[in-house]
């Protein structure tokens, strides 16, 4: 970059007024001279910067798979785009997780047991995963995102995980090579940020605990992680830097370990490119990894050294997907965005999001809405304000897994730092139900469905003509209600307290289970998020939907509620209305998300046993085996390979 002649402009400061005519004409020559300076500075900065955007294109590729893929990056170089990331041979090297290994053995960084070459077929998969001993992982040598991986604990899941995992990988990324390598039990998911330049400069940004998965991908990251001690830091550092090294990689890049229970810890793989979590590690360094990126691919030196990068505070980051969390922790969710709203009303908190209202969500691409961020000075404040921003976040018209995201951050086996690849399962071993309700928390949820239902009552009778009232002079003062919630049916009664007026301020006094509770909220139904206080503890609450019918859903602790609110003479009648019978799925198979039907196993007149693969369905790359829930003969089948399936559409019925 240019400088400026400070020298010359200071010494017009200094001159003064006064001095002879020479003097005053080499004041004029000088204060030319520094004018032509300023603007020649000024016109060189404008030539950099038209050069740097206009002139010479450049590329950032996100953090997709196209950030990926080295025919990508090759063809910008072709064009004269500057790709912003790594070039083509480091992509290559580690894109290829059977040469990264290789690489990685001789950069001397520690490696799972395993085999390095291509399985070539399901039988040579069963040889290998006996040698190395059960239980295995089967990998994509050009897979990441999770994508084409199976654990495998005997021979027949070794089969079945080569078939799924080949199939996923030929979708995803275009190439079937497999390799199978020792699985490491109960590990920790640890990753190092690594940066690096093209002078041979290259610094390790700390750790992101990455360990809270669903189906070998992330769900939830921190940084940094409460597991590692500075030594065990600073090796992992150092080895993903000489990995970094080993293949002259320029750009940020990611390198990412398996740790176990005795801080031993296993290369698996490096992300050639920006993490989809990498804010966590911005928080806490205050580094902008794209704007380094940017300087690297400009060519830039490194501008910090090893000892300059920090870590200050925690910050932890939410993948919020359009997923049902209740089916096998989440299932993908299609449909379209009918109300959207990030909660950046909350302090600290970041929302990395490409949607907004009215944006689709597909089966063709990966179902992630948004990146939630938040920091805080220490690791308690950064989760108590993604709890806050967990129930502020207000998403409908598709399934989403905010009820799961709140339950594992105040779950106390993740509070306290107890946590491993294995937690939801371990956590929820007969799957994710949502929150269970402490005996306080049901009485707060019914005093809120209550009060919530009474408000609408009162307002509904502006709406017919009658003017608005203070409650404290209305007839009416208390009301019996009957609440429908889960198996229990509880009586609930509301009266006024105080002077509260509608609909400005409402304040009620609750009793449920004989227990008396002060409900106190503006009620400002017009609203998504609805803030209300129970005997002085604040709530926000989301209103989902409600019918003519008393039928109402309430998001309260992040997870959504089923109520009935119906008065008590309303309810005592209610016995003599029928009921519509529930269907029967013994003998039908349902699609349970949307997708892409890859294979039909199955025809009519088929015999098939309970457990039996029926079908494939592949929704966003991702590849679900359907199977039978009992045995018995097919009777018709109302898909083939090819179709695209919504969810809860009919497949295979059974006789």
């Amino acid at each position: 970059m240019y400088k400026t002649n400070w020298f010359a402009i200071s010494s017009l400061a200094a001159f003064g007024t006064s001095g002879t005519r020479l003097q005053k004409a080499n004041h004029q020559r000088l204060c030319l001279f520094a004018l032509q300076t300023a603007l020649f500075v000024l016109q060189a900065t404008l030539f950099s910067l038209l050069e740097f955007f206009l002139l010479s294109p450049k590329v950032h590729p996100g953090y997709g798979f196209l950030s990926e893929n080295k025919e990508f990056a090759r063809r910008l170089a072709s064009e004269g785009v500057t790709f912003i990331g790594p070039d083509t041979h480091a992509i290559q090297a580690m894109g290829d997780k059977i040469e990264s290994k290789l690489l990685a053995k001789n950069a001397k960084v520690n490696t799972i047991p395993g085999f390095d070459g291509v399985v070539k077929d399901a039988d040579e998969a069963v040889r290998i995963a006996r040698e190395i001993g059960y239980p295995v992982m089967i990998k994509a040598s050009a897979g990441g995102g999770g994508k084409g991986m199976r654990i495998a604990w005997d021979d027949e899941e070794t089969r079945e995980g080569f078939r799924f995992s080949s199939q996923e990988a030929a979708s995803s990324f275009g190439d079937d090579r497999l390799l199978i390598e020792k699985f490491i039990d109960n590990p920790r998911h640890i990753e190092i940020q690594v940066l690096a330049d093209k002078h041979g400069n290259a610094l390790w940004l700390n750790e992101r605990e990455c360990s809270i998965q669903r189906r070998n991908q992330k769900v939830v990251e921190e940084a940094p992680s409460t597991f590692l001690d500075p030594e065990t830091r600073k090796a992992m550092g150092e080895q993903a830097v000489a990995l970094a090294k080993a293949v002259k990689y320029s750009s940020a890049g990611t390198v990412e370990f398996l740790v176990d229970s005795s801080k031993n810890f296993y290369f698996l793989e490096m992300n050639t490119r920006l993490q989809v979590e990498h804010p966590v590690t911005e928080c806490i360094t205050g580094l902008d990894l794209v704007q380094e990126m940017i300087r690297v691919a400009k060519g830039y030196p490194l501008r910090h050294k090893q000892a300059d990068i920090p870590i200050n505070g925690w910050a932890v980051e939410c993948r919020v997907y359009a997923e049902d969390p209740y089916k096998s922790f989440g299932l993908p969710s299609i449909g379209k965005l009918s109300q959207y709203q990030e909660p950046l009303h909350v302090p600290n908190v970041r929302v990395d999001s490409g949607i907004q209202q009215g944006s689709d969500i597909s089966i063709y691409y990966d179902p992630m809405i948004s990146k939630l961020i938040t920091y805080g000075s220490n690791r308690a404040e950064a989760l108590k304000r993604m709890e806050e921003a967990l129930d502020n976040y207000v998403i409908r018209g598709v399934a989403h897994n905010i009820s799961l995201l709140r339950e594992v951050i105040i779950h106390p086996r993740f509070v306290q730092g107890d946590i491993s690849t294995k937690f939801l399962p371990e956590v929820y071993p007969d799957g994710f139900k949502g929150h269970k309700l402490t005996d306080l928390e049901r009485r707060q949820l019914l005093a809120t469905a209550a009060s919530l239902y009474v408000a609408e009552q009162l307002r509904s009778q502006r709406f017919l003509g009658t003017p608005r009232i203070p409650i404290a002079k209305s007839k009416r003062s208390s009301w019996e209600l009957s609440v429908h919630l889960g198996d229990g049916i509880y009586p609930v009664a509301v009266s006024k307290h105080g002077s509260s007026f509608f609909p400005c301020l409402v304040s009620q006094q609750v009793e449920v289970d004989g227990m008396k509770l002060k409900v106190t909220s503006e009620w400002n139904l017009a609203s998504p998020l609805l803030s209300v206080t129970i005997d002085g503890t604040q709530r926000t609450i989301q209103r989902i939907s409600r019918n003519a019918s008393g039928e109402t859903s309430i998001q309260f602790l992040g997870t959504v509620y089923k109520l009935q609110i119906l008065t008590k003479v309303a309810a005592e009648l209610s016995k003599y209305m029928p009921e519509k019978a529930a269907e029967d799925t013994s003998s039908i198979l349902r699609s349970p998300m949307p997708g892409t039907v890859v294979a039909v196993s199955v025809k009519p007149g088929d015999m098939v046993s309970e457990g039996q693969e029926i079908c494939v369905i592949e929704a966003m790359k991702m590849q679900n085996s359907m199977i039978a829930a009992k045995t018995g003969k097919v009777k018709a089948v109302h898909c083939k390979a090819g179709d695209t399936v919504g969810e809860e559409d009919l497949l295979v019925e059974l006789e």
